[in-house]
């Protein structure tokens, strides 16, 4: 399988350049690095970064798709070449997108897949807890989550002649209340920086703190990671089955990144704070309480991140040994298996 290599383009000004089938990355008009273009599957740019035209065409020639951000990882715009021919596998998502019993049976994966990750991860952290007050909030947040899987696992889909939100909003509540119960339980999770990195509650665009700004721009990593996958895997990342489909909304991308969030970026955030890689200063507050990160602090989160993606891990479902960075495309095959009827179920993927 080949894997997912994706170029990042952080510092402003840095021009993308074309240098016959190679890429040259330009900072103040010095080549800092050249990439073949068969190295890579993906370009991720932040803020104030120019890719000539001659660098575009390069990139659709070789079905290298660019999505461009903003600093802070939110995603503006994906541009890629034409020549997909996935037309048959796309018409079966989006006719599972307009079933409210398909949508809702995948939804529920996808939820089933987030809570079980979610509390293997607040299990963790309470093995891990330094007092026992957080170990008895950490307990109770885990005892919850099992019996919300439990709650899911017995549900069933409304009756015909619901329409799609009333068949997802059940166990959209379900998923819900899990967030929540999770989200009170990040502070707990923390062993170092607690005053700097204190959760109050979930903000985003803008994020309006520090532990909310490292979550937010590792989600736009996964959710980058997940946006590929589904393309090359040749389904529609804007057409998705547990997040509504909105213009711009990448809702199949997003659904693919609920089983990851907890074990891959939320663990990465804890890890990153508790060892103190990232740190008070590599944040700036702008004016109007929005946080971002520094250069140096973007920089340092996408090479912990690009390291993460390394490690060897077992999928339970193939038996064998993957890179970590293996497990999107491998992922969304499985969602594209499923959505052509050649397996019963999409399998989340929940790590032992």
């Amino acid at each position: 399988m080949k894997n997912q290599n994706t170029l990042y383009l952080t510092t402003p000004g840095t021009v993308l350049a074309r240098d016959h089938l190679t890429l040259r990355v330009e900072i103040e008009k010095q080549t800092k690095l050249a990439v073949p273009i068969h190295h890579l599957e993906s370009i991720c740019a932040f803020g104030q970064v120019v890719i000539t035209p001659p660098a575009m065409a390069l990139c659709w020639d070789h079905q290298v798709a660019i999505h461009y951000h903003t600093e802070n990882g939110y995603l503006l715009a994906r541009v890629t070449g034409s020549g997909d021919t996935g037309y048959l596998l796309r018409r079966a998502q989006y006719t599972a997108a307009d079933t409210p019993a398909h949508a809702w049976a995948i939804a529920r994966q996808i939820i089933a897949g987030k809570l079980q990750n979610s509390r293997t991860n607040l299990l963790r952290s309470k093995r891990e807890a330094a007092s026992d007050e957080d170990q008895k909030q950490l307990t109770f947040a885990a005892r919850e989550t099992a019996r919300l899987i439990r709650q899911l696992g017995q549900a069933t889909p409304p009756p015909d002649g619901k329409s799609l939100r009333e068949t997802l909003d059940p166990i959209r509540g379900i998923e819900g209340i899990a967030a929540k119960l999770y989200f009170e339980s990040v502070t707990p999770m923390l062993k170092q920086q607690r005053d700097e990195f204190a959760f109050l509650i979930r903000t985003r665009r803008p994020p309006r703190d520090k532990i909310n700004c490292l979550l937010s721009f590792l989600y736009a990593l996964l959710r980058h990671d997940c946006l590929a996958a589904l393309t090359t895997a040749g389904l529609d990342p804007y057409v998705g089955w547990l997040h509504a489909t909105r213009p711009g909304r990448p809702a199949a991308a997003l659904d693919l990144m609920e089983e990851f969030r907890p074990w891959l970026a939320d663990r990465l955030a804890l890890t990153l704070v508790n060892r103190r890689q990232i740190e008070p200063k590599h944040f700036r507050e702008r004016e109007g309480g929005a946080v971002e990160f520094t250069e140096k602090g973007r920089k340092e989160v996408i090479q912990a991140w690009q390291k993460r993606k390394q490690t060897v891990l077992h999928h339970p479902l193939f038996k064998q040994e993957i890179l970590l960075q293996q497990l999107f495309p491998i992922q969304a095959r499985i969602l594209a298996r499923h959505l052509r009827g050649d397996i019963p179920d999409y399998i989340p993927f929940i790590p032992k």
